[in-house]
C-alpha cells in the first residue's frame, strides 16, 4: 500500500509527517517503521508523526509519535510544530488551533514569519510521574553511571529527560554518558539526555541524547526539559533561547503550574509516497 508523505524538519529534527484523517488507516509495525527510517529504503526521519482524526471536538487532529527505531514515544516539540505547520497548510485551518496527542491538547500558534509555538504541558518534577526511580522530589540528584556520580536534573515533558550541566557542548561526552543515562536503571522507560552549558540568563548551549534515536541536530521536549530544570534552579529567565546543533528555538515558562511554550520553525523539505506492508 502507498501513503502520501510530507517530509519536514523543525531546527534540523528531521520529521515525516503521515496524514491519514481520512482513510485513518493504523501505523505500520515497528519493524516497518525502523525500514522507513532509513533514507534510501524509506523517506528516511528522526520522527514520523502518525496524524489521525481526533476523539476531541475541541482539537482539529490528533498525532502519534514513533521514533526511527519502531519505538513509539509520548512526545516531541519538534514534530508537533511540523504537524501545526502542514496543518495549517493544507486545510487553512488558521493560525490558532489545538492538537490531542498521546500526552495531552496541545495549543498551537502559527506566526506571519512561519515560525511555530506550540503549548508543550506542565512539566511534572516528581519522580513516579516521570519516571524516576527516587524516594523524593529534589533538583538534582546523583546518578551512578559506570561508577562514577553524575550530578542530574529529573523532568518529564510528557516523555522522561535527564538534564546535566556541562562546561562546553561542543567536549561534551555525549556519544559515551547519552546512552548510559538513557538506559540507567533509575528511568525505567529510558530517557531522553541533554547536556546544556549555561551562557547566561537567557542563552543556553544545549545537545541532545534521544532514547532511541541517538543525538539529534534538535529535540523540543529536550530544550523545554533543560530550561525548566535551570530556571527551577534559579539560573534562567523565564524565556530562554536555546541553541542546538540544527538552529535556535525559544522556551518560556512561567514557573509552578504554568504550561511550557516552544517557538522555533518548521521546514518542508519535500513531498511523496511511501510503501507500506500490508
Amino acid at each position: 500500500m502507498r501513503v502520501p508523505y510530507s517530509k519536514m524538519h523543525g531546527t534540523g529534527n528531521l520529521i515525516v509527517i503521515v496524514d491519514q484523517r481520512v482513510d485513518n488507516l493504523p501505523p505500520p509495525s515497528g519493524d516497518s517503521i525502523r525500514e522507513l527510517g532509513v533514507e534510501g529504503v524509506g523517506p528516511g526521519f528522526d520522527q514520523m508523526m502518525w496524524v489521525g482524526p481526533a476523539s476531541d471536538e475541541t482539537c482539529i487532529a490528533s498525532y502519534r509519535v514513533f521514533n526511527a527505531d519502531g519505538s513509539e514515544v509520548e512526545q516531541c516539540g519538534n514534530g508537533v510544530r511540523c504537524v501545526a505547520k502542514h496543518l495549517a497548510g493544507v486545510d487553512n485551518n488558521g493560525s490558532q488551533f489545538s492538537l490531542q496527542s498521546p500526552a495531552g491538547n496541545i495549543a498551537a500558534r502559527i506566526f506571519e514569519d512561519g515560525q511555530v509555538a506550540v503549548s508543550m504541558g506542565k512539566p511534572r518534577f516528581e519522580p513516579a510521574r516521570i519516571p524516576f526511580t527516587a524516594t523524593a522530589t529534589t533538583r538534582t540528584y546523583l546518578l551512578d553511571v559506570a561508577g562514577n556520580n553524575i550530578e542530574i536534573s529529573a523532568v518529564s515533558m510528557g516523555n522522561p529527560h535527564a538534564v546535566l550541566q556541562v562546561a562546553d557542548v561542543s567536549k561534551a561526552p555525549v556519544g559515551d554518558l547519552g546512552p548510559e543515562i538513557e538506559h540507567h536503571e533509575r528511568f525505567p522507560e529510558l530517557a531522553n539526555v541533554g547536556f546544556m552549558h549555561i551562557l547566561d540568563r537567557q542563552h543556553i548551549d544545549l545537545r541532545v541524547h534521544e532514547r532511541g534515536v541517538g543525538e539529534t541536530a534538535a529535540c523540543g521536549t529536550g530544550a523545554c526539559a533543560a530550561v525548566v530544570s535551570g530556571q527551577r534552579r534559579g539560573l534562567l529567565d523565564e524565556e530562554v533561547r536555546v541553541q542546538l546543533p540544527g538552529g535556535q528555538v525559544v522556551v518560556s515558562w512561567r514557573g509552578g503550574e504554568a504550561t511550557v511554550w516552544l517557538k522555533g520553525n518548521a521546514e518542508l523539505i519535500d513531498e511523496g509516497m511511501m510503501d507500506l506492508q500490508e
